[in-house]
């Protein structure tokens, strides 16, 4: 049996400040929220994207903006549309007749927070754009490789209940997604104190940095010191080989399924306060980075099935192992 590891305070400590004041600020402008917000704070430190699936007027534009202030990172905002181009979100090799050369214009994927603003409106050819980037943190233009700026994340967003227009995301791209989540609706309380927040001006336009964005990539590296003992390796593998072999799914989650539940897994346990891993953490950020990489047999689709309710059967079915 695995031995429990000891605590090691420092580092955990420090990612839960800068995680508890990133928090904070950021609810100064999206209420209610905090479960949302701690999930692209687990992205951010995992050097993972997020997909914000979710209905008009939820929050998405102003969560995403709300975690860059609150960093000072770099931002931008991509509006996706069917006109867009591959070099339009890249960048472009411009001659220059001064100097007989040709010069490479930076895209807006060269920033710390990309925003792909309805990531589906865009065409495939453009989509595609991304997963260099996505995928390796780099982009290649006219045969020359330019590396991306460190911390380099993209917050994607979609219409879920809108198809008139758009072009559905490939299991290629989808996989490379850490993470899909749903901000979801305010409940009444929050709802109503957000009117109020909102009856003079818009908080995002008050809101300050509260942390040094240039120290994630320092978090990033000590949450991949977060321990993982072996039972905790082998719950994670059992649970991405189960959806492989499951009856409803024509597509089960990929080696990096695997590794996209490992790193959350680190980086909830250091929210948490923990060097190590357990298994709430890996069923806590199973349901957001499982469900967007499986795929249903026709048959289920057309008996209402989702992907998600395949990962709740799962959690319930594999066997838990203890941490002693």
């Amino acid at each position: 049996m695995a031995t429990k590891p000891e605590i090691s305070d420092s580092p955990v400590i420090e990612i839960q400040d800068f995680s508890n004041a990133i928090c904070d600020n950021v609810e100064n402008v999206i209420v209610g929220k905090r479960p949302a917000i701690e999930l692209i704070l687990i992205a951010l430190l995992c050097e993972g994207h997020v997909l914000i699936e979710d209905a008009p007027g939820t929050g998405k534009t102003m969560l995403a903006r709300a975690v860059a202030i609150s960093t000072g990172l770099d931002f931008k905002r991509l509006q996706c549309t069917p006109d867009l181009l591959p070099n339009d979100v890249t960048g472009v090799s411009v001659f220059n007749q001064k100097k007989r050369e040709f010069e490479f214009r930076p895209g807006p994927t060269f920033c710390n927070i990309l925003l792909a603003d309805e990531i589906n409106r865009a065409t495939p050819r453009t989509q595609s754009a991304l997963l260099e980037a996505m995928g390796e943190g780099q982009v290649t233009v006219d045969g020359i490789t330019y590396s991306l700026p460190k911390p380099f994340m993209v917050l994607a967003t979609q219409n879920p209940i809108e198809f008139e227009g758009t072009f559905p995301l490939p299991e290629a791209q989808m996989d490379r997604f850490l993470m899909r989540l749903q901000i979801g609706y305010p409940d009444f309380a929050y709802e109503d104190a957000m009117m109020q927040m909102q009856q003079l001006a818009h908080p995002i336009d008050s809101l300050k940095q509260v942390m040094d964005g240039q120290r994630i990539p320092q978090l990033q590296r000590q949450v991949r010191q977060i321990h993982v003992v072996e039972s905790m390796r082998s719950y994670i593998l059992n649970l991405v080989h189960a959806t492989r072999d499951h009856p409803a799914l024509a597509l089960g989650a990929s080696p990096r399924g695997s590794l996209a539940l490992f790193h959350a897994a680190q980086a909830h346990a250091a929210l948490r306060g923990r060097d190590f891993v357990i298994p709430d953490d890996i069923k806590h950020v199973a349901v957001v980075c499982l469900p967007h990489r499986l795929l249903l047999n026709p048959e289920n689709i057309l008996s209402g099935e989702t992907t998600a309710e395949v990962v709740q059967e799962l959690l319930k079915q594999v066997e838990v192992p203890l941490l002693s």
